[in-house]
């Protein structure tokens, strides 16, 4: 009889009134929150504005809800393509199904195009936001335990997860791989966070770092889980995948730090005006210019010409008084 385990929720569902609460849901929404306030603290810190990483991210996270959803749905098609299954269910992203390389991969591409918006280095802004995306998985993985899914093989170990009889499963206490990885989530994002401060990394260094140390972390819990899966040369596919991103990540490090050493200088052009970073010139160019055109020009403008009608002036002036007097000028005075 076991004593000790991790008991999982009856539902993964809380209603507030009419409007239900999906434990799935409300874990991802807490990671993103996590990821967005941790990566602005970040950017923040290497020179770049505050806002910035909340506005990509409404970019990236549509773009990676929707990766992760067809990563899931092309790998695992049987579950909703196969024989009476039915197809809708691949929509119901709320009862689980999210593949976190397909998350990065075309989260990615909204990150990019958010970065094209503003005019930052799209490698500058992953390594804001990196161990930040490692709590937000961290986060995540406890929407498994809310909908009892995702475990590893059976054990009676003290801290094993409790699942409820259900299609296709028994009940039992089996391995929680929703901690495992979530607390080597945890464990990445203060690799990552360490390494950052100890060695200065930039231009894609630090993500590539989160992906590479991720993927090992990922191959072995990976292996432990025994969910429906399919295999290549007896190991599963996401097994695999660890393996592949994890080598493209490792050669992106090293090559980065050979070509392009150091960190970026500016990570976000300081505005003037306008959008993206782009500076504006002022309203009225001739205006601003005309300051450095009046203090360019000699003190003396009298035009040449003129100065020896001005020197011819002044002697005449010199027996002005006498004349004024109506006396005559001494002769010392003649010319």
């Amino acid at each position: 009889m076991d004593i000790a385990y991790i008991p999982s929720p009856s539902t993964g569902v809380i209603h507030l009134g009419p409007i239900p609460l999906r434990g799935y849901a409300f874990c991802i929404i807490i990671g993103v929150f996590v990821a967005v306030w941790l990566g602005n603290k970040r950017w923040v810190a290497r020179g770049g504005k505050p806002g910035t990483v909340a506005d990509i991210a409404v970019w990236a996270v549509p773009f990676g809800l929707v990766g992760g959803r067809l990563y899931h749905v092309i790998t695992d098609y049987q579950l909703y393509f196969g024989e009476g299954r039915n197809w809708v269910d691949a929509f119901k992203i709320w009862e689980g199904g999210l593949g976190i390389w397909g998350a990065i991969a075309l989260g990615a591409v909204g990150a990019w195009i958010g970065c094209r918006l503003r005019g930052i280095p799209l490698p500058a802004w992953a390594d804001a936001l990196a161990p930040g995306i490692a709590l937000a998985q961290a986060c995540g993985r406890w929407g498994n335990w809310f909908n009892q899914e995702l475990y590893g093989r059976a054990t009676d170990l003290p801290w094993a997860v409790e699942i409820s009889a259900g299609p296709n499963r028994d009940a039992g206490t089996y391995h929680p791989t929703f901690l495992y990885e979530s607390l080597w989530c945890i464990g990445v994002a203060v690799l990552v966070i360490w390494a950052d401060r100890r060695f200065t990394l930039g231009h894609g260094r630090a993500f590539a770092l989160y992906v590479a140390a991720y993927c090992v972390g990922r191959g072995w819990i990976e292996y432990m889980r025994v969910d429906e899966a399919h295999h290549i040369l007896g190991l599963r596919l996401n097994v695999w995948t660890s393996i592949v991103v994890f080598v493209l990540a490792v050669v992106y490090f090293v090559l980065s730090a050979k070509l392009r050493p150091g960190r970026e200088e500016v990570v976000e052009p300081v505005a003037s005006g306008g959008e993206g970073g782009k500076g504006a010139a002022p309203a009225d160019a001739d205006a601003a210019a005309k300051p450095k055109e009046a203090a360019a020009e000699p003190k003396d403008s009298v035009p040449q010409e003129g100065k020896a009608a001005e020197a011819k002036a002044a002697v005449l002036t010199k027996d002005a008084p006498a004349a004024e007097a109506g006396g005559e000028a001494p002769e010392a005075g003649k010319r």
